[in-house]
C-alpha cells in the first residue's frame, strides 16, 4: 500500500523527506510531511497535519488541525474540526473547519466554511468564504 515507512515519536509519526505513500493513509496520532511528499490517496489523520512545502495529498484530508506549507496541495479537499493554515502559494480544493483559517499570499482555495474566523494575509484565489467574520489583511 505505501512506498514509505513512518516513523513514531510518542504520538507523532514522521516521514522522511521526499516519501511517497501510493495510496490510503491513516495515522492515529500527529503527522509531520517533509518537504516533498506525497500522499496519492485520502489521508485522515487523528491530530495535527502538517504537510510540508511542495508536498501533495491526492484525495481528501482529514484532520484535528492542519498547517499546509508553501506550494502543497491538496486536491480532495481538506476537513478539520479545528484550525487551517493555508501558506502562500498553496493550492487546497476546499476547506470546512471548526476553527480559524488563515490564508497567506498566493493561496488558492476553492470554497471555505468554518465555524470560526476567516483571516487572509494578502491577495489570494478563493471560491465562497463563509465564516463567523472575514477579515483582509493587506491586500497588496
Amino acid at each position: 500500500m505505501t512506498t514509505a515507512r513512518l516513523k513514531r515519536c510518542g504520538d507523532v509519526y514522521l516521514a522522511e523527506r521526499g516519501a511517497i505513500f501510493d495510496g490510503n493513509v491513516r495515522v492515529p496520532g500527529h503527522l509531520v510531511l517533509p518537504p516533498d511528499c506525497h500522499v496519492w490517496g485520502d489521508l485522515v489523520v487523528n491530530g495535527r497535519l502538517d504537510l510540508g512545502p511542495h508536498g501533495t495529498v491526492g484525495g481528501r484530508c482529514a484532520c484535528h488541525e492542519a498547517l499546509i506549507g508553501h506550494h502543497a496541495t491538496v486536491r480532495g479537499g481538506l476537513t478539520s474540526s479545528g484550525d487551517v493554515t493555508v501558506a502562500d502559494g498553496a493550492h487546497v480544493a476546499g476547506i470546512e473547519a471548526g476553527g480559524t483559517v488563515r490564508l497567506r499570499p498566493g493561496a488558492t482555495v476553492g470554497d471555505v466554511r468554518t465555524d470560526g474566523l476567516i483571516l487572509i494575509h494578502g491577495r489570494i484565489t478563493s471560491g465562497l468564504l463563509v465564516g463567523r467574520q472575514v477579515k483582509v489583511f493587506g491586500n497588496g
